[in-house]
């Protein structure tokens, strides 16, 4: 028993010193952000919806670190300094990744030593041109144009352009207390487009919306955003 006794002893004393360890690390301290950008003008995407990859090599990992694009097309990432491998995986994003001769995501090396502000310019195949936003009668009324950004081979046609309204400025697919759409096929200028959804009974009462205009592009997953725009009425 005595013998049973000082082996859990000793165990539990490797275990404390393996935590203390372990707790002695350093914690990340280096932040990598930035945006991603066309020309300037941020893409504005669904929150949760866009992720993104850095693989750092060396240190026995191979897994990927999973990080998203913020709705108004930001990220931000706490991390080791050191290397790192930055993508976009295939098919994610309403934009243009460059791909590797073999169809992969192709890489951004990063030497990250203390804190960096990296920005990426990519091509989205449309961005929500001049979008307007009023509120009558109980209902938003949304109008925008629709620029096609990539007008070679590679293009993609317009699927829907739908009009979210939602009670807090997190306003999407999964966000939101009213939407209406129109589909592709059903717009005649893709210059004027109108969009017109009723504002519901909101519990508690509020005196305000927030509204955003979506366009899901036909073959891809993402869709691309006009800023969130709050409305009182």
């Amino acid at each position: 028993m005595k013998k049973k006794f000082q082996y859990t002893c000793l165990l539990a004393l490797i275990i404390s010193l393996a935590s203390c360890d372990k707790d002695n690390f350093d914690e990340p301290s280096s932040t990598l952000q930035g945006k991603f950008h066309y020309k300037g003008e941020a893409i504005q995407v669904e929150y949760d919806r866009v992720p993104l990859q850095l693989y750092q090599y060396g240190f026995g990992k191979v897994g990927a670190i999973d990080f998203r694009l913020t709705p108004e097309g930001t990220y931000s990432a706490l991390l080791f300094d050191g290397q790192y491998k930055f993508i976009v995986p295939n098919g994610q994003g309403p934009f243009k990744w460059n791909k590797t001769a073999a169809g992969n995501p192709d890489s951004v090396t990063i030497d990250l030593s203390g804190s960096k502000v990296l920005d990426f310019e990519v091509t989205p195949y449309y961005m929500v041109r001049n979008p307007q936003f009023s509120v009558a009668a109980g209902k938003v009324t949304a109008t925008c144009k629709m620029e096609k950004i990539v007008t070679d081979a590679t293009g993609k046609d317009i699927e829907q352009v739908i009009l979210y309204i939602n009670k807090t400025n997190f306003v999407s697919g999964d966000f939101n207390v009213a939407t209406t759409s129109i589909a592709g096929s059903a717009i005649v200028d893709p210059n004027n487009i109108s969009l017109t959804v009723t504002i519901p009974t909101i519990v508690p009462t509020q005196k305000y919306v927030f509204a955003r205009i979506g366009l899901k592009i036909a073959g891809v997953e993402d869709r691309i955003f006009s800023p969130v725009q709050k409305l009182t009425f």
